[in-house]
């Protein structure tokens, strides 16, 4: 099966999800990443704002809040993906494809984020991602250091035994389900 019905299937069974179930699943996998060692450890991270049923990210928000972290959120201009400081989430205005995104001017390169949390459509155990086929995390992951630790954020329903991968498909270090936190060392 290639990308394009991969990716229609499983967002098709993303819309599907209830909002109790949306919302009671996005707080276990924000809980599994908020305990996890990479969260902890972070000064500086990457969220982002979920469309289309993602996984929610609000709790992992206030936690980095309450723990004086540094966040920072992506913003689209064309082609570019660059990731810029919020300080609340009334920061986050509609922009690109309809993405919240910040108004800061205070941008962050991905070597100085010690973690970055990625959205998709599909996961694999191996730490692979479909996403929605622009490829803005490829291309920011691609630079990332190894101190920088990737999480994907998904319902276990996302998750398959194996996707297509292409050259410039960046791997995730770990992924965050409702009921579990998986390390994606290949």
């Amino acid at each position: 099966m290639g990308k394009i019905s991969i990716r229609k299937q499983f967002l098709d069974c993303r819309k599907q999800l209830g909002l109790s179930a949306h919302s009671r699943a996005s707080q276990q996998i924000q809980q599994q990443l908020i305990a996890s060692e990479c969260f902890v450890r972070a000064k500086t991270l990457a969220l982002y704002s979920p469309i289309n049923n993602e996984v929610a990210t609000e709790q992992i928000f206030s936690a980095a809040k309450k723990l004086d972290k540094q966040i920072y959120y992506p913003r689209v201009a064309g082609n570019e993906f660059s990731f810029f400081k919020v300080g609340t989430l009334d920061e986050l205005l509609q922009g690109a494809f309809g993405v919240a995104e910040p108004v800061s001017a205070e941008k962050i390169s991905v070597t100085d984020l010690d973690l970055v949390v990625v959205p998709g459509v599909a996961f694999d155990l191996r730490g692979h991602r479909l996403g929605y086929g622009r490829g803005f995390y490829d291309r920011q992951l691609v630079g990332k250091p190894a101190k920088t630790a990737s999480v994907g954020l998904c319902f276990d329903f996302q998750l398959c035994d194996s996707l297509p991968v292409e050259a410039h498909d960046q791997v995730l270090d770990f992924i965050a389900t409702e009921t579990r936190f998986i390390p994606c060392h290949i």
